[in-house]
């Protein structure tokens, strides 16, 4: 996605409320780096319209020469790509319609999966043809919905990627991530924004093994050393790294420890004179009351104490 592009669709003016709509969806799939491509499937669903209502706002769009369209074919297989769309605020913007591309054209060929490679910029996309070839330009037929013989439609791999990055990191946790990097989620730079690097952060979960709290807290420790926010994710990966590498050695340790020696159970007092003629020979405290006549006889009986000392206790 990119800030400057739906910024742009929204100060259009003039334009009927879907027309504008279908504009802004193609500004919202438009990345700064790649270009815009996204398929006909995806734009209709995004705008929830039928691909002909879609193909009839697009054209609209090029008369007007806020777009321009160009077919993309791939020259060995003669499979069509998803087409390019480009903007107009962008740089490589034509000026006047091109022979090769047309302006206008009905857009309503089937896309197959495809689209810009990250090193084609924004100009001419390597390695592919802009018009159909002849021997392929034929077996397109006109309308997709009366189409009895359909080529299977699949989403482009980095839509894929988004959706899944988009759903596996809460907008929540990659809040707290962005606050605790001391990032304005408002003015977030470029590296911070889209899917990508909601993807960078997932592989810290699921590949390096650290938890969702474990990522923030190596976030908050990062600062220690580089208080100023990182450019981008890339910048953190040696954080987390020992963050997940301190985590592995304390489970270790953990294991390691050795376990706790219960200790023995006290064995039960079976010679009940000798254990209460201690505590009379003994100058501690004594319960008298707990020495009936019978055990002083015996204590007496086995010479365990003297009757003096009996005396002294106060037993008699």
């Amino acid at each position: 996605m990119s800030h400057k592009a739906t910024v742009w669709a929204i100060q259009q003016r003039g334009l009927k409320p879907a027309t504008k709509i279908v504009l802004w969806f193609l500004c919202d799939r438009h990345n700064p780096d790649f270009g815009c491509f996204p398929t006909q499937a995806r734009l209709a669903d995004d705008a929830e319209m039928s691909i002909s209502a879609l193909n009839e706002h697009l054209a609209r769009l090029e008369e007007l020469r806020l777009i321009h369209r160009v077919r993309v074919h791939d020259p060995r297989t003669h499979k069509r790509q998803a087409t390019r769309y480009i903007l107009g605020f962008e740089d490589g913007f034509p000026q006047e319609p091109t022979p090769e591309t047309g302006d206008g054209f009905d857009e309503t060929d089937e896309e197959q999966d495809g689209g810009p490679t990250p090193d084609s910029g924004h100009g001419a996309i390597s390695g592919f043809s802009a018009k159909p070839s002849p021997d392929f330009a034929e077996s397109h037929l006109r309308n997709p919905e009366t189409n009895l013989v359909r080529e299977p439609l699949s989403k482009p791999v980095k839509e894929e990627e988004g959706a899944q990055a988009r759903e596996a990191i809460s907008n929540e946790f990659f809040g707290e991530l962005l606050a605790a990097l001391g990032l304005d989620a408002t003015a977030l730079p470029g590296w911070w924004q889209g899917w990508p690097p909601r993807l960078h952060v997932q592989r810290w979960r699921d590949k390096l093994g650290l938890t969702e709290a474990e990522i923030v807290a190596a976030a908050e420790a990062s600062r220690q050393e580089h208080p100023e926010p990182p450019d981008g994710p890339k910048a953190l990966d040696r954080s987390m790294q020992r963050a997940a590498q301190r985590k592995l050695e304390d489970a270790g340790r953990k294991r390691r420890k050795p376990k706790a020696v219960p200790a023995p159970a006290a064995k039960p007092i079976t010679d009940l004179p000798a254990f209460y003629a201690k505590i009379v020979n003994a100058d501690g405290y004594l319960p008298v009351s707990a020495i009936s006549n019978t055990m002083r006889d015996a204590m007496l009986g086995r010479g365990l104490v003297t009757a003096e000392r009996l005396r002294e206790r106060g037993i008699r």
